[in-house]
């Protein structure tokens, strides 16, 4: 499934300075029942979002409409545990097309990569310098250069670089996904193919 093409986002951005984030609190296994990609944004992180009675809890960074935006500034060790799929979906579906964390788990960021979420990770000091900024100024933008690889608080200048795997950081900039990619290479791949003497 194709995507938006992801080159430079410059956006506000959500802080959920919370440690450990596993994939059952992005969303809850109940919620996995579904085989399409739509729809997983409403029950994302459901049960830090509502109570019992569907009623939003006050307390959730998500429910305050002071803070908004396609980025989400998560704490360390984000995406850990068990390795579903629908986690990703459902930050996307969310409408997050960024995740910045200063650690995460290789099957969560993989299948971000795999949707056109870009996973950003940074260093603990950068995070910490985030999360007091976006405090002090919940307009504080934060701009995310794809193509540089460089992320950067925009009220400080402060900037760091990020690491991507080169196939996948093509894919996110054509807006590709695996299938999009072959798809890309038809031309080449039938060519290839009527070359051959079998």
């Amino acid at each position: 499934m194709a995507y938006d093409k992801f080159t430079t986002l410059t956006s506000t951005a959500v802080p959920l300075p919370i440690e450990n984030v596993d994939t059952d609190q992005i969303i809850p296994a109940r919620f996995l029942k579904a085989t399409t990609r739509d729809g997983f944004g409403d029950n994302l992180f459901r049960d830090w979002r509502y109570n019992s009675d569907n009623t939003p809890k006050e307390d959730f960074i998500l429910n305050n409409p002071i803070y908004s935006g396609k980025i989400l500034v998560g704490g360390m060790n984000f995406g850990s545990g068990s390795s579903r799929e629908h986690a990703a979906w459902a930050v996307y579906d969310y409408g997050f097309r960024c995740v910045v964390s200063s650690f995460f788990a290789d099957i969560f960021k993989n299948n971000c990569l795999n949707i056109g979420v870009l996973p950003v990770q940074i260093s603990p000091e950068f995070s910490t310098e985030i999360f007091e900024a976006i405090y002090a100024d919940p307009n504080t933008e934060l701009e995310v250069n794809l193509e540089a690889q460089t992320i950067t608080l925009l009220s400080s200048g402060t900037q760091e670089s990020f690491d991507i795997n080169g196939y996948k950081k093509g894919n996110m900039l054509n807006g590709f996904d695996d299938i999009d990619y072959l798809q890309n290479m038809k031309s080449e791949i039938e060519t290839f193919t009527e070359s051959r003497p079998f």
